[in-house]
Parts: C-alpha cells; structure tokens; sequence
C-alpha cells in the first residue's frame, strides 16, 4: 500500500484530536488545542509504522510482527504527560480530566491509524457528551456538605471588596475552607496604574454555587467570576 492511500487517517486524526482540543481550550487548560491534536497525530503515526512501517521485514521467512505491541506502548508513553498535567494541592487533586482527555486523545488518533474511523469518531462524540453535558448532570445531583468545590474571584483592589464577597459567601450557607490571594499590577485603560487581585477559594456547602456566581458576578468591583472547571459568570 503505497504511504498516500493512508495518509489520510493523520487527517482524520487531526480533524478528531481539534474537536478535543478546542472543548479543553475553551476551558483554558494548561493542555489545550495544539497539546491534544499533536497526541492524536502522533498516535495515529505510531500506529501507521507499527502497521505499515515493516512490511520489508515482513516477507522475510520467520519473521513476525506484533502491531499491538506499539500500541501498548503508547498508551504507556501518554501515562507519562498525563502524570505531568495531574497535581495535588493539599487535599483537592486538579487536572485528572485533562489527563484523562489526552489519554483518549492517544485513543482516538490509534483508531485513526488502526482504520478504525467510525470506532475513533464515536469516542469523539461519547468525549463532547461527557465534557459539556455531565457537568450539567453533576450541578443536578445533591451536593454534601463536606464536598468541596472551587471558586475563582478577580476583584479591583482597594475597596473593601473581598469582605463582602466572603459575608456574600457565608449568606448562602458556604463555608470557607482554603484561600489563596495573588496580586496582579496592571494599567488600566486611562494609562494609570491599577491592582487586581485574584482569590482562589475553596467554599464547602449544599447551596447552589452557580447562583452564588452570578450574585458575586454583580457585586461592584468584581471583574470576573469562576466556579470549578464548568461555570463561568463574566462581568
């Protein structure tokens, strides 16, 4: 089989590996577009050579050749940058879906080499659900008390802010667990210096926090609200 009759499954790989990468980019993952479809391309040109790559070798007498044996090895290899995008911070662990992302990523493009494109355009799909529709399902379950979930405020500084977002907080039944600050100098649109401060909050509670965003989110002075990896309350 001559190298262009199969060139195309790079092509579909890097069609489904984007689709991937831009539902993580838009998220604003440290793993984004350019991360997931090179793991998809890549993938599907391991399993290319492993396929293809040998046939010289192949028609010699007792010789064999196991393709599978590359393709375990890939999903060995993708362990490695998944363990690199995974990290704990006290007692919240954070990147596992981006991890678990690339891990089907490296699925999806091995299915493209393998020529298994309506197996490699199903997980694409079955991806997209899982990604924007579960964390619907998940806001729709009851929530404990002690789970803990995450809450990102950009605030301008100087005004007293932070005190009111906190009270705003304990108002709808969350407790604060963790918090960070973190200072950013900025100038703002008339050329003069500005402050904004970024709060990392870890709030405990069985009220519903995309709620408790939106009512932060028209406090004055908050320029941007986050909760978790889903919600997003824009000023």
């Amino acid at each position: 089989m001559h190298e262009l009759d199969i060139t195309w499954r790079l092509g579909l790989a890097l069609l489904l590996s984007t689709a991937i990468g831009l539902e993580r980019e838009t998220r604003q993952k440290s793993a984004g577009l350019s991360t997931y479809s090179l793991v998809g391309v890549g993938s599907a040109l391991f399993m290319l050579v492993s396929i293809f790559g040998f046939g010289d070798v192949a028609t010699e007498r007792h010789t064999g050749l196991d393709p599978s044996r590359v393709a375990a090895q890939i999903v060995s290899g993708i362990g490695f940058i998944g363990g690199g995008i995974i990290f704990v911070r006290r007692d919240t662990v954070r990147g596992l879906t981006t991890a678990a992302g690339v891990w089907v990523t490296a699925a999806v493009g091995m299915a493209c080499g393998g020529d298994l494109p309506i197996l490699a355009a199903a997980t694409t799909f079955i991806y997209l659900l899982v990604a924007y529709g579960y964390p619907k399902l998940v806001d729709a379950l009851p929530r404990s008390r002690e789970s803990p979930a995450e809450l990102s405020l950009v605030y301008r500084d100087g005004h007293g802010i932070l005190r009111e977002a906190l009270a705003e907080c304990a108002r709808r039944g969350f407790a604060i667990s963790d918090l960070s600050i973190k200072h950013d100098r900025h100038r703002n649109g008339n050329g003069n210096r500005g402050d904004e401060v970024t709060v990392d909050l870890e709030v405990r509670g069985r009220g519903s926090l995309t709620e408790l965003a939106a009512d932060l989110g028209e406090m004055h002075g908050i320029v941007d609200v986050s909760v978790g990896e889903y919600e997003r309350v824009m000023r």
